[in-house]
């Protein structure tokens, strides 16, 4: 990289009109640049027109100058900005405004880290394309191999993966990124916590080499600089409210409670808030296991979502819950990136996360695009030690509220343990009436 600009923008307060007032929302949090200001070709236009996109979000207000002009772009922004868009309506007009230089192979490439994040940029790929007519093609572990190599066959404009995936059809000569003209990498910060930057740069090296490179990231660290420094030539730096953590549009407090009164005080905030749509974050498999069985018995129609759950029933959970066929989704931090659901009125933080920076990818789910959101974590005893890492990289205090003996709800569940006995003794799969009304 021989030249690297800086553009450090503060988005201050909505400068769009204000919407509707609903109970979960304060109207978008928007700039003053509309798209149609912008040079984005009619097809494009008429696909963020259906989806009611006039004004962009701060990152797109300074990214698309830039990326719509074929620079290479490195992104500083959190979950929920509208990165996706801004990345995807730049590899949408290269697209329309060039021809193909090989017959089948895919023309631009986005990598993601996880299995949710990949599908669910596909499918916002589908709507902000919806009248491009260009062909998105998602690929990512846990399902079929064999299913999903034949997508790859015929001609492909877009390919959306995880790295593995990726780099096993690459290698089996199945999938060509030598023609590839945009290449964007997502939450790049995200690939070296999960150990993907080798797969990363074998991605990068083995697509076209004039390619326009976008790079987006929760954080621009030093990993991250150093691996756009290597790939990305004449890059734009972009951050967008970089000292801002947690997204302000979320309503955060702090319960100190301890362990035996968690579940009880639980019951009482979903009882107090009726969330529509409520995600619970636990730290192991086994705390989430015994959370929903819990939750389920006293009445609230929940699922758990863990690392190991497969891939087709973790897609299912997802749609039920977008759906609303799911009130509460009971989940390790698997769904904590990637997971894209529209008016999730409630974050949990069952356990504090070992990892502080976890905390703000899970209130995250919560508050996206400018919505108001609601993120309560319970401190007990136990995990409470990581309660000032937290609040250290969040760079202040969370506001803590006190916990009154009359907002505790008595837990009518069955003890899980020894219904867990008798379903191995009788092989019973079935879950036994629920209690609540």
């Amino acid at each position: 990289m021989e030249n690297t600009e800086e553009v450090t923008y503060d988005a201050g307060p909505s400068l769009a009109e204000p919407q509707a007032e609903t109970p979960r929302s304060r109207g978008p949090t928007l700039t003053e640049t509309e798209f149609a200001d912008l040079p984005i070709p009619a097809p494009i236009q008429r696909g963020l027109d259906d989806l009611g996109f006039a004004r962009c979000t701060p990152i797109q207000s300074k990214t698309l100058p830039y990326s719509l002009q074929g620079r290479d772009v490195a992104g500083q922004a959190q979950t929920g900005t509208g990165k996706t868009a801004a990345f995807l309506i730049t590899i949408f007009k290269e697209l329309l405004e060039t021809d193909r230089s090989h017959a089948t192979a895919p023309r631009a490439v986005v990598v993601a880290p996880t299995r949710e994040l990949a599908l669910q940029i596909a499918k916002d790929a589908d709507n902000v394309g919806k009248h491009c007519h260009f062909r998105t093609v998602a690929v990512f572990g846990g399902m079929d191999w064999e299913k999903q190599a034949k997508v790859l066959e015929g001609k492909v404009d877009l390919v959306v993966g995880t790295p593995g995936r990726m780099m096993d059809y690459m290698r089996r000569k199945m999938l060509d990124l030598q023609h590839v003209q945009v290449a964007v990498i997502d939450e790049a910060d995200r690939m070296f916590d999960m150990g993907f930057v080798d797969d990363i740069r074998y991605i990068l090296q083995n697509c076209a080499r004039d390619r326009q490179t976008l790079l987006f990231s929760a954080t621009l660290s030093y990993d991250v600089m150093t691996l756009a420094n290597r790939y990305l030539r004449d890059v734009v730096e972009i951050k967008v409210d970089p000292e801002r953590v947690a997204a302000e549009t979320v309503e955060q407090t702090l319960f100190h409670v301890a362990e035996r009164d968690k579940l009880p005080l639980l019951l009482a905030i979903l009882e107090k808030y009726k969330p529509k749509r409520a995600l619970i974050f636990v730290n192991t498999k086994r705390a989430g296991e015994w959370l929903d069985f819990k939750l389920y018995h006293n009445g609230w129609e929940a699922q758990l979502m863990s690392g190991d759950v497969a891939q087709k029933k973790r897609m299912k959970l997802v749609e039920d819950f977008r759906a609303g066929d799911i009130e509460v989704l009971v989940a390790t931090d698997v769904a904590a990136r990637g997971l894209h659901v529209d008016d999730v009125d409630l974050v949990v933080n069952y356990d504090i996360p070992t990892d502080a920076e976890d905390y703000v990818h899970r209130i995250g789910r919560t508050g996206r695009a400018g919505q108001s959101g609601r993120a309560i974590t319970l401190a007990d005893e136990g995990l409470v030690e990581y309660l000032p890492a937290v609040e250290k990289y969040l760079g202040n205090k969370i506001p803590a509220e006190f916990a009154s003996p009359d907002m505790f709800i008595e837990d009518l569940s069955p003890s899980f343990a020894a219904t867990m006995r008798l379903q191995a003794k009788h092989g019973a799969k079935k879950r036994p009436v629920r209690r609540r009304n």
